[in-house]
């Protein structure tokens, strides 16, 4: 997980050795091993997380969580869950009095097609490390769809089932009091998302990336 994250995570969290989840870990443990690093105790939950403790391959819903926790996080996971309610009253649940929900995701509904443009030409040349990647195989399943940017990837997001940011938002707002919320980039933030950041700042855009703090509504 990069450093463009990583940052704003950690600077949300309660101090170590502060207990935290992490929902959709993925299969090179998310944030976990910079937690575990970094003095907390943590937990990374997902269908294809790493074998073997602190992991669980599980999807959240299921994972019956020992006791409550200090901060739970979700990286890019929760446009995915089935149920935004159904996980974030299960996180709410697992917060102790003051702890904190920490989100990083995206908004597709704003991924327009000037900002696919510019995002496809800041494509590297393909390796075998990177020929795969998701914006590469969407630049290259929309050009051979023959369909407006729009209409692609509206279609590719109702089939996926996707949430947008706009329903993540307001989920998240029955659910929590927001602590912190911003808005900027997302598809080229390893290296600190600062020419994505000009260029939002620029109008030519859109800044689809949302981070999210937030604690229990009581």
């Amino acid at each position: 997980m990069n450093d463009y994250h990583w940052s704003f995570v950690r600077d949300h969290l309660p101090p170590a050795p502060a207990h935290v989840v992490e929902i959709g870990c993925g299969p090179f443990g998310g944030f976990v091993p910079r937690l575990l690093s970094h003095g907390y105790g943590a937990a990374g939950v997902d269908p294809e997380a790493p074998e073997g403790p602190p992991y669980h391959r599980m999807v959240f819903e299921k994972y019956e969580l020992p006791r409550r926790v200090d901060a739970v996080v979700a990286c890019a996971s929760l446009h995915h869950v089935d149920d935004l309610d159904e996980v974030f009253g299960k996180v709410a649940g697992a917060l102790r009095p003051g702890g904190v929900f920490v989100v990083v995701e995206w908004a597709r509904e704003l991924f327009d097609e000037a900002t696919a443009r510019w995002c496809f030409e800041r494509l590297s040349a393909p390796t075998p490390e990177n020929e795969k990647g998701w914006l590469r195989a969407h630049r290259d399943r929309w050009l051979a769809s023959g369909l407006s940017w729009e209409a692609y990837v509206g279609g590719w997001g109702s089939a996926e089932g996707l949430h947008t940011g706009e329903g993540q938002q307001a989920a998240l707002s029955r659910w929590f009091e927001p602590v912190a919320m911003e808005r900027g980039p997302y598809f080229f933030t390893d290296h600190g998302g600062g020419e994505e950041q000009d260029t939002i700042d620029a109008g030519l855009i859109r800044a689809t990336g949302l981070r999210y703090v937030g604690r229990r509504a009581d």
